[in-house]
């Protein structure tokens, strides 16, 4: 009988040891719950970061409305150079008509509409030209056409 209960107490300590070997397998451990809060707290600003936000978005703002206009600008003058081109040629084609109407009558042109005579602005006693010193030189762009 002391075999039999030698016997039974191995038997014991091998079920208690793969007891212990299979609840050491099961790899359970503890759960860990990551909880994250939707209230926010706003960052702390100081009146001059303010004052420089405002600054920025206002610059923005003058930089987009100065592009709006600068391009407003360009259209304008590209139609008024469309514009001045088409005087231009209508002028230069009234010039031309008129002096095959002159030459056809006869009529002669003055000499000092076709080479103007320079005159130089004469230099008050501070170096610059004065506003009396007499009419500027004009030169007649139609002459040299002609």
């Amino acid at each position: 009988m002391r075999a039999g209960r030698n016997l039974l107490a191995v038997a014991a300590v091998i079920i208690c040891c793969l007891a212990v070997l299979f609840a050491t397998s099961i790899k359970g451990g503890p759960k860990t719950y990551e909880v994250q809060p939707w209230i926010t707290v706003p960052e702390y600003r100081t009146d001059a970061a303010r004052a420089i936000n405002a600054y920025e978005r206002l610059m923005d703002r003058y930089m987009d409305l100065t592009e709006h206009n600068l391009f407003n600008v360009s259209t304008d003058v590209r139609d008024v150079l469309k514009r001045l081109d088409c005087v231009d040629q209508k002028l230069t084609e009234v010039c031309v008509r008129i002096a095959r109407i002159e030459k056809a009558l006869g009529i002669e042109q003055p000499i000092e509409s076709i080479a103007p005579i320079e005159q130089k602005p004469q230099p008050t006693p501070h170096g610059s030209p004065s506003a009396s010193s007499g009419p500027l030189p004009v030169t007649d762009y139609t002459a040299e056409k002609n």
